[in-house]
This record gives C-alpha cells, structure tokens and sequence, in this order.
C-alpha cells in the first residue's frame, strides 16, 4: 500500500519562520507509491502521445510534423507562387507546430528535392540541403535556402477546401489544420516514411508510384487481387538493385515485416583501373561504406585496393576504388557486398495509424485501407459540392420568379419606404424565403436587366443535371470507384516514372567465392540417428579405444572419410536441405556426444537431419526411395548455387514418405524389401536422372494396396546365392520372396 514519510524539517530563515517551502501544498514530502500506478498516471499518457501524434504515419502516409508544414506552406501559397525563403516557411509552421524551429527545418529538409531522400519530393529546393547519402555534407541554414511546394502536392491538396476530411483546431485554438490530406494516391506507400515510438517501431519502403497506383486499380476492381503481379518491388530513390527473393518479398506484402536485400550499384574503369560506385542502399551512408573498407585494407583483407575516396559532386554520388595491377574488379566487388553495407538488407515493418489505432499490416491492407479512406474522401467533396449546388439552384430559382415581372421588383424596392422592409416585401409579392429574397435585393440596379438574368436563368438546367450527378455518385459505389480509378491513372500520367531501383534474381547473381585459409586435412565424420553430427581427427580416432558416446537408442548411420574442406548437405524431415562446411564444425572426441545438426544450421522447431551428403563437387546423383515404391534421381548439381544460400526447399518430394536417402558418385545396385517379405535388386542406371529436387522419381517397386517399401540396402557381390531372382528385366517389378538358400543372416539392410 502507498505510504507517506516527512522528511526532515526544513531549516529556519529569520526572514520567513514559516520555511522556504511553506507556500508549496506538499512541498518536502516524500511520496511512495506502487509503480504500476506511475506508469498508468505519467508514462502511459507520454506513451501514447509518441505513437498518436509523433512516430507513426497515418493512412496519408503523413505524421503530424510533415502534414503541419505542408499545409502551413500551402497556406502561404507556396503550391503555384514563387519559392520563399526557408526560415519564413519555419515562422510560420510554429502556429501549428510549436516544437522548436530546428526541429521544423530538419523535417523540412528530408522532403526536399535536394536532399534526394523521398522518391518523389514534396518540396522543391533551392539551395544547399545536404544530402541522404552522406552523414558529412550537412544543410545549410534555414536563412539561406528557398522552397516552395512540388507540383505534386496538388493531389493532396486538391479537395482539401471542400471538407473532404476533418478539420480541428491548433494548439492554441487560433486557426484550423486537417487531420488528414485528402490525398488521390496512396502516398503512404510510394515514399519511404521511418519512426521509433514508444514499444514500436515503423519503417516503411518506398514503391514506385506507376506500380502502386496500378496495384491500387486492380484492387478497387478485385479485392483479392495478389499485389506481386503489378508490385515487383521496392523502388528507392537512391536507385541500386534489388536482390529479388519470392519467399521474402511475399512474407512483407502479406504481414508488412521482413527484409528485403538491396545492394548497391557499380561500374569498373578499364582506363583507370578503379571501380567507380555511383548507387548505394537507403540504409547506409558513403561514409560508413568507405570507413568499412579502409578497415578491411587495414586487416589486410583487401589486399587488391590501393586507394579509396569520396569524389561526390554536383552530377551526383560517387566513390572512386583504386586497384591493384592485375587485381579481379569482379572478386573485390563481391567481397564488398558480403562485407560491406555496399549490400544492405531494408528492414521492413509497416506499422500505420488506422483510425488512432497503430497497426501492422501487408501491402493489400494498406491499399484497402487507403481505398476505404479515398471512398470517403470522394463522398465528403461531392457532398459538399452538392450542397452548394443545391443553394445555388436555390438562388437562381428565386430569381426566376423575378424575371416574370422585373417592374413589379423594381416597384416594390422604390415603394420601401424602409430598408429593412425590402426583404420581406420582395417575399410577400413574388412568394420567396428570405435567402432568395436577400440575393434579389443584393443584385445591382445595373444587373436588373433580361439579358443579365436569363444568362443566369441558364444555368438552372445544368444546375438541376449536375445535383442528379451527384445525388447519384452519392448512391452508386460502382461510380465511386470508377473516380478514384479515374484520378489514379491521372496521376500516373502526371508523375509516373521508370524503376530506379533496378531488380536482379538471386539464382542470376554470379558471387566468387571467397579465398579463405581453411585448413585442408582428412577427418572421419559421423552421422547418428538422432541427427548428431561428429568430427574426429584421424590420429585421435586410431588412438581412441572405447567406443561413441550416444543418447540411448541412437546409433551411427554414416562413418565418412573425408576433408576438412568438403561441403556436408543435410536432409531435414521437413523435405529441406542445409548446406554446411566440415570446417564449420569444430573437432571432438568419441566420448562426447558430437554437435546436434539441427541447432548448429538453425533448423526450423521440431525439424531434425536425417541424411547427410558429403561432396567435394557437385557431381553424381541424390536417390530418393519412397514408401510408395517410387524411385527419384536427381541431379547433385540441382543443389549447387551461386550464392552461399545455407537453406533449399523443396529439396525433394513431399507427396510420399521417404524410406532411404543415398548420394552415390556412380550407378549402383540397391536391395529393396518390401512390407510383403519381397526382395528387388535395382541397378540406378534404369532409371533417367532429373534436375528438379522435387521430383516424385518413377515406379521402381510393385506394391498392392497397404504395401510399402521398408528398407534399402546397399547391394554387396556375393549377398546372394542366385542374384538373377531379384533382379528383372522391366520396370516397376514386385520383386521375389527370399529363397531357402538366401537366409535371412545374409540380407544386411539398413
């Protein structure tokens, strides 16, 4: 329970005997009370205010900072007029957002032209804004540079006078500000937007603005659409290439988290000798690439590079690598993609205000979000237009009734003896309200003529066809659509442009592998049951005298030769394969239990090894035996890859449970048995090899129903006593029982 303590008494000035503190209520106490209600009473306001008002964009694609300064420059007319000084802009942003002017200007900055940060800016610039690439080359002051609003900016703006959103006032209640631009395409994804809140995060890529806006089409026609058809991807207004990865690229466009690798772009000077990077992902800085290499050179890693510097300019970004004589421009490229920001992943997370609520969502449910949004943007501005049209209709209907005797409204005017009695005499003679009579008694003397008011009197028909329009929109959600559709491939015909970021296939990216001084010297390795994994030196295996160290039940499936530099391939049960290096593991003894598989690759929950193959090139074959009696033979080059992926689905077929694994250099016999006692002898050179891993291979074995292919064995000369009874001569065969002479002692089968 909370308490109270006084502390000690305050000392006695002469001056006040009541004590410095004795105006305060309070003052000099010493408060306890439970943590819980701190959090609930102080922190959890501050909390909520970050993620409401600060960090979090809304479905605009705006925080409150960016939305203050847009309006406010919008405001200055600052959309079609000349560019205005920078510092002006801060002024006269505080009436909105009065947090500080550097604070102001630093928003300002990111969304300049010159700062090359957002893909399409919503300011231009003029004057030094530094730049999004490099830390150093910092902006000038506010009183030194100009701005004024991109043409852009006119699809936010557009129906933002004709209450299409909510307006609220400012913090000191002086003026109104929107609490959402009524914006005709969906920004929220086509510029990059970053924010740390309090307990969460947003960090949202930019798109390219012709594919959104097309995406957004097929979803305001099928909301099932899969975005991936028209999005191919990220598109950054720094440009490079992106790594396109299918799993990773849906996994973002269906949750809104993953990462997407961006490496960046570079040309090789022949002439020079040099290789000039001129491209380089949104996540780094020039800097921190330079800095990166220059420590690699000094580790002597980079033994190829003689010089490295900045040579950026005005044409643009620009770091220049001096080679060696004979060096590979291609091998040190690689090098700095691996160990470099030069190839950087973009983590994604969009995290997006919705109604006050901070949500995670995919690329879909952002559009269809936006799409809700734009819908009631559309209805609010038509029903605002409806309105005045319908008032106007209202005037001009009033005005009729004069045109039927101008000398009577005339007459009634002059024959007021009273102004204030001319309204209700205009009511009484033509049988108007007060609003038509008002604007019959505000029209100059000059304008009381038939040529004036039939001009007006034409515009009663339009007037009357436009409220039906509306009055139609308003009911029609087909109508609807077809707008926002309509004012999208606007848009697109306006700002559309072509990729910057350029997208290149994982499978298409030629990596050199790197020059590591790996130890190469033969070790036996072992292969248990349970999916432990050993590596023992020669010397300590010969030395060793008691026999492995096993969990109970387990036992060595495989016992290898091998070299320290071959590369092991484990199967999993979940039909994947980890690629690793013997290198990799570390060396034991017997007596220890070895290294789990599943936890050395990083293997999924409650996926374990169950085979491993040892190659030193990508040559032979995988077979597959299935329980179903089907065989597959899938070429060992199938899994060879020019990235140093660790990971392959699909690495073979999932559509029957797998009885054997064998990698095998050359054809060779196999003993099959099946579930019925029967015995096949099958030579692998039958059957055709494929390179798809996923294979479900062909019928090798003959099974009646509820049978099955238990066991494969390697065939050993001299097994049996007649071979030829095993063996046949077509494919699929059911095999033969066991002969008397054949005991069961002889068949040894895995």
């Amino acid at each position: 329970m909370a308490r109270k303590k006084k502390t000690d008494e305050p000392k006695q000035n002469p001056s006040n005997p009541l004590g410095e503190n004795a105006h305060i209520p309070g003052a000099g106490e010493v408060q306890n009370q439970f943590i819980t209600y701190t959090l609930e009473s102080n922190y959890m306001p501050y909390a909520m205010s970050v993620i409401m008002s600060r960090a979090i964009p809304e479905i605009d694609g705006f925080k409150p900072s960016h939305r203050k300064l847009l309006y406010m420059m919008y405001k200055m007319g600052l959309l079609t007029g000349a560019r205005s000084k920078s510092a002006n802009i801060v002024g006269a942003t505080m009436k909105l957002n009065p947090h500080g002017d550097q604070a102001i200007y630093e928003t300002m900055v990111r969304m300049t032209r010159g700062n090359e940060t957002l893909l399409h800016p919503y300011i231009d610039s003029k004057g030094n804004f530094g730049k999004a690439y490099s830390k150093n080359m910092q902006y000038a002051a506010s009183r030194y540079t100009e701005a004024k609003l991109d043409p852009i900016c006119g699809e936010l703006f557009a129906d933002i006078e004709k209450d299409a959103v909510r307006f609220v006032p400012n913090y000191d209640n002086t003026m109104q500000e929107p609490t959402l631009f009524p914006v005709r395409f969906p920004s929220v994804l086509v510029n990059s937007n970053t924010g740390i809140a309090v307990g969460m995060a947003s960090n949202i890529c930019s798109f390219n603005l012709k594919e959104v806006c097309e995406t957004t089409i097929e979803l305001i026609k099928d909301p099932d659409f899969d975005v991936a058809e028209t999005l191919k991807g990220p598109d950054f207004s720094g440009g490079g290439y992106m790594i396109y990865e299918a799993d990773k690229l849906r996994e973002v466009y269906g949750t809104g988290r993953g990462s997407i690798r961006i490496r960046g772009k570079y040309a090789y000077d022949k002439s020079n000798n040099c290789i000039d990077i001129t491209e380089i992902p949104p996540t780094t800085t020039s800097e921190a690439i330079i800095d990166k290499v220059i420590e690699h050179v000094k580790a002597g890693k980079l033994k190829e590079i003689n010089d490295i510097r900045d040579e950026t300019d005005k044409t643009g970004l620009k770091i220049t690598i001096d080679l060696k004589r004979g060096a590979d421009p291609e091998k040190v490229a690689q090098f700095l993609f691996k160990k470099t920001p030069l190839e950087d992943p973009f983590p994604c997370n969009f995290n997006v205000l919705i109604e006050g609520t901070p949500m995670t969502m995919g690329v879909s449910d952002i559009l269809l979000e936006w799409i809700a949004f734009r819908t009631e943007c559309v209805k609010n501005r038509t029903h605002f237009e409806l309105v005045k049209a319908q008032d106007r209709l209202h005037l001009l209907l009033g005005l009729e009734k004069i045109l039927l005797d101008i000398d009577k409204a005339i007459k009634i005017v002059r024959e007021t003896e009273e102004e204030s009695d001319v309204v209700p005499n205009l009511m009484i003679g033509f049988g108007i309200d007060e609003v038509q009579a008002e604007y019959v008694a505000e029209i100059k003397l000059r304008h009381l003529n038939r040529e004036y008011i039939l001009k007006r009197l034409n515009d009663i028909e339009d007037l009357k066809a436009a409220i039906e329009d509306m009055q139609d929109i308003l009911k029609n959600k087909n109508r609807i659509r077809r707008i926002i559709i309509s004012e999208l491939q606007d848009v697109i015909k306006k700002y559309g442009k072509e990729r910057r970021t350029q997208i290149i296939y994982e499978d298409d990216i030629a990596e050199t592998q790197e020059d590591e001084d790996i130890p190469d010297y033969p070790v036996m390795v072992f292969f248990s049951r349970e999916g432990y994994f050993k590596k023992i030196s020669l010397q300590s295996w010969r030395m060793s005298t008691a026999g492995h160290k096993l969990k109970d039940g387990d036992e060595i499936v495989q016992e290898l030769e091998v070299n320290n530099t071959d590369e092991l391939l484990f199967f999993s049960n979940r039909n994947q394969v980890y690629k690793m290096r013997v290198s990799d593991f570390d060396e034991c003894k017997a007596s220890t239990l070895g290294d789990f598989v599943g936890t050395k690759c990083e293997m999924d929950e409650g996926e374990t090894a169950v085979y491993m193959a040892v190659v030193k090139k990508y040559e032979g074959y995988m077979l597959f035996f299935f329980a179903n009696g089907k065989v597959a033979k899938v070429d060992m080059a199938s899994y060879a890859t020019k990235t140093n992926r660790k990971k392959l689905i699909k690495a073979y077929s999932d559509k029957a449970p797998v009885t054997a694994m064998r990698y095998i250099t050359a054809d060779g016999e196999f003993v099959l048995k099946s579930s019925a006692g029967r015995v096949l002898l099958f030579h692998s050179g039958a059957i055709s090899s494929k390179s798809a891993k996923d294979t479900q291979g062909v019928n090798v074995m003959t099974l009646k129903k509820a049978q099955t292919l238990v066991s494969v064995a390697d065939y050993k000369e001299g097994q049996f006593i007649k071979p030829s009874r095993y063996r046949s001569k077509t494919l699929p065969a059911a095999g033969a029982l066991l002969s008397a002479e054949d005991s069961a002692e002889q068949l040894k089968m895995n």
